[in-house]
């Protein structure tokens, strides 16, 4: 619901470049596994569900805008040694170990045209003092 002191009620979606459109579809939905919920070559995007964002992948520069990789993409995951050990077999290359801040685990990588992605997993609630 849209009020005055808070116009923005979601994010629909999220773009992420790419310089080959067959190449990121290959790769978000066969070596990532994401659902595809539209795919339009014609137009330069392919959509991919996560749950509770979209991804949509989009030739930049075929429309008109400049390609500039996204940064820092955290992926939900339930466990992120499982779904990494799993990602490594198909070809995925992570950068560095397993991160653990304490109250998250974190595992960071890349698509084939860089753009910066990680998988994440919260292990403990939020407090008060991150608010």
């Amino acid at each position: 619901m849209t009020t005055a002191t808070q116009p923005i009620t979601g994010v629909d979606f999220v773009s992420i470049p790419t310089h080959d459109l067959e190449a990121a579809v290959q790769f978000y939905g066969q070596t990532l596994g994401m659902p595809r919920s539209m795919y339009r070559k014609d137009r330069n995007f392919a959509e991919f569900e996560t749950g509770n964002l979209t991804l949509s992948i989009i030739d930049a520069e075929a429309m008109g805008l400049e390609h500039h990789p996204t940064r820092n993409l955290a992926l939900q995951v339930q466990d992120v040694e499982q779904v990494r050990g799993m990602l490594e077999e198909r070809g995925v290359q992570f950068q560095g170990d397993t991160f653990d801040t304490g109250v998250c685990h974190m595992a960071f990588f890349a698509d084939p045209d860089g753009n910066q992605l990680m998988l994440h997993h919260r292990y403990a609630p939020r407090t008060p003092e991150d608010a």
